[in-house]
């Protein structure tokens, strides 16, 4: 079983009256829940709100990857937390960040940069091609798929150059995207994943969603290299 922890910003869908909280009655992080039901995930839904802002440092020990989504409460999320995740991700966490949370601060940090992008919400057509089929967070995924409605992100996407591009998107408006993006730090495995506006309903899409698996998969079982001790090191050659 893969311990999984979906971490939810939860704040867009408590709007009385607004889209996100029609669209996703309970929130992102339980649709996002019921659709990657599995019976190798034990899946665990946590939101910004909650003690700890969600994620005490037992819950975050006891996981072998975390997704996240979050918008337009970056900056609420407490920078010692952000640390406490960088650290498990060093160890072997798996991390999958999801849409907007590309501007997190825990993306930002495992990235070393910005992750500005170019955006645009009308609500236009998305088309999702496979750039790398041999990929596992690839496999059982169609050559390309087309989603009704997304926000538009577009390049430049200011992203590590060390990303291995897995999923490019083109949008109706013209743009195209680096869409499905996989990363290394140390011996975790991180994937971003582009889809999710909360306004649309990608999250009920089942190639949306057979992708996200995928990444939970293999991010959340990396294997654990040994490192040798971090520690003055005597030499091994005679010195003069």
């Amino acid at each position: 079983m893969i311990k999984v922890t979906i971490w939810n910003e939860f704040r867009h869908e408590k709007v009385e009256g607004g889209v996100p909280g029609q669209v996703y009655p309970g929130g992102l992080h339980l649709a996002l829940r019921d659709g990657l039901a599995a019976p190798d995930l034990d899946i665990r839904t946590v939101t910004l709100d909650d003690p700890e802002q969600g994620l005490p440092e037992a819950l975050l020990d006891d996981t072998d990857c975390l997704v996240w989504w979050g918008h337009k409460a970056h900056g609420e999320v407490e920078d010692a937390l952000v640390k406490r995740i960088l650290k498990r991700v060093w160890n072997g966490m798996g991390l999958v960040v999801l849409h907007s949370g590309h501007y997190s601060k825990i993306f930002q940090a495992v990235n070393g940069t910005s992750c500005r992008l170019r955006w645009r919400e009308i609500g236009e057509s998305c088309r999702v091609w496979c750039a790398d089929p041999s990929h596992p967070v690839a496999q059982g995924v169609p050559e390309t798929f087309a989603l009704e409605h997304e926000e538009m992100y577009g390049e430049p996407f200011m992203i590590a150059p060390d990303g291995h591009v897995v999923f490019y998107s083109w949008f109706k408006g013209g743009e195209t995207f680096r869409s499905g993006v996989a990363f290394q730090r140390e011996n975790g495995r991180i994937f971003y994943f582009q889809p999710g506006h909360e306004t649309y309903r990608s999250y009920y899409d089942a190639n949306v969603l057979k992708v996200i698996g995928n990444a939970i998969r293999w991010t959340g079982t990396a294997e654990r290299r040994v490192y040798p001790s971090m520690k003055r090191a005597e030499p091994l050659e005679k010195v003069d």
